[in-house]
């Protein structure tokens, strides 16, 4: 299977468990009179359309090459990330405010009954969080992996939203709001985990360099193609699951054009071979000193 089915059906998995769990949520803090599970709902909710998006681009970002976008639609994919990170932070931003409200707001205690429901749904999205992390680390996808932090940060508000409920309880009347300050404490870190995922997809458009692990694999495996003496100036852009190289490498300077040629094919066709994550590869033939 390759990378992007991979992260395509890995966000089909998504979509139907932020389903499952928003509707669970919703319900039970309707009904469990807990404001930190019904904003952990809407955290949740954001978390399906963030997953559509997410979809959507990892399937643009899939189409080939073409006269107009050369070097593919990968970049579609951080443009994407941008969209899903603001999803987070605007539901950060209305559960924070939701929470301000009801804090100096008389309600009811949460019901004991909510525990129960949330302690399975943070084992879960747990459990997705490390599934699809894995899978974006596997695919080298930037959506992706914004799509994992989702599940976290989902898991983060529930433990938030477990602990304001438990001091309520607790302590009884007189803490109703624990439950409201444990979901404006959840709003920081989603905040925060949105910075964590718009950090390298802005990275991503601007050509930051920051791959010089695959720059010194990259060196590596060209110096064993015969012909090849050295390598010196490697660039490297990332679009989507694929890096684009740019790489200088050194030949004897008294070869033919043509045999220098042939060279520069046979070390991009090696290097497409032994590190399949490398989409273009440009090789700028340079004589030896």
């Amino acid at each position: 299977m390759t990378n992007e089915a991979t992260a395509i059906r890995t966000t089909y998995f998504s979509i139907i468990g932020n389903t499952c769990i928003a509707i669970i949520k919703g319900i039970a803090g309707i009904f469990g009179n807990s404001f930190a599970l019904f904003a952990d709902a809407i955290e949740s909710l954001t978390d399906i359309f963030a997953s559509i998006l997410v979809l959507f681009g990892l399937k643009y970002a899939n189409r080939p090459a073409d006269k107009n976008h050369p070097y593919g639609h990968g970049r579609a994919e951080p443009l994407i990330t941008f969209l899903v990170v603001g999803f987070l932070v605007t539901s950060a931003t209305i559960i924070a405010y939701e929470s301000i409200i009801n804090i100096g707001t008389q309600h009811e205690l949460p019901k004991l009954w909510t525990l129960f429901v949330l302690g399975p749904l943070i084992i879960w999205k747990e459990i997705s969080y490390r599934l699809v992390i894995k899978k974006a680390m596997e695919t080298n996808s930037s959506s992706l992996k914004a799509d994992a932090w989702h599940h976290r940060s989902d898991a983060i508000t529930s433990i938030a939203a477990f602990i304001g409920i438990s001091i309520a309880l607790y302590f009884g009347k007189g803490y109703e709001s624990a439950d409201d300050w444990a979901a404006l404490l959840a709003a920081v870190f989603i905040f925060y985990n949105s910075y964590l995922i718009f950090r390298p997809a802005l990275s991503e458009i601007m050509d930051e360099h920051v791959h010089d692990e695959l720059i010194e694999k990259i060196r590596n495996v060209s110096i064993k193609v015969d012909g090849v003496l050295d390598t010196e100036k490697c660039f490297i852009r990332k679009a989507g699951m694929k890096y684009h190289v740019d790489l200088h490498a050194i030949v004897d300077g008294n070869i033919t054009v043509k045999i220098g040629h042939e060279i520069a094919h046979n070390l991009k066709d090696t290097l497409r071979k032994d590190i399949p994550q490398l989409g273009h590869v440009l090789i700028h033939v340079e004589p030896n000193k």
